[in-house]
Parts: structure tokens; sequence; C-alpha cells
């Protein structure tokens, strides 16, 4: 039987994306394929990217807003 399931690795675990169907204890082989476009050095050089063309200060600001927890949790009465 064969079967593609989108996984994620998290603290040394593969975990599915999906429920599987699969009986408890099942044993298989599995093949690693990571997709093109999410290799850590091409996320680090589309992340460095987004601050392209800003001033020290532009960047400064937007990481003074984006730390302000106060924009993003709304005040409870």
């Amino acid at each position: 039987m064969e079967q593609d399931v989108e996984v994620v690795y998290r603290n040394g675990v593969l975990m599915p994306l999906e429920p599987l169907v699969l009986p408890e204890n099942q044993r298989m082989r599995i093949t690693l394929h990571v997709p093109t476009g999410e290799q850590p050095e091409e996320l680090l050089a589309a992340w460095h990217q987004v601050y392209a063309g800003l001033s020290d200060e532009d960047i400064a600001e937007i990481e003074r807003i984006a730390l302000d927890r106060d924009h993003f949790i709304p005040e409870r009465d």
C-alpha cells in the first residue's frame, strides 16, 4: 500500500497533518521529500528581502510595532 501524507517535523517527531488510517503498531518505510522552496537557506533569503530598501529607522519602527503586543491583544473589561 502506498499513501502520500504531509507531515511536519517538530521536536524530533514527524507529525501527520491529517489523521492516518492505519492499524496500531503498523510498521512502514517512509521516503522524505522536502518541497522545493522550503529549504532553510531559501526561506532565510526570502525573509531578508522583506527589509530590502528600508532604512535602519524604518526597520526599527516596524520591529517596534511588531513587538508591541498591545496592538494584537484586545483589552478585556
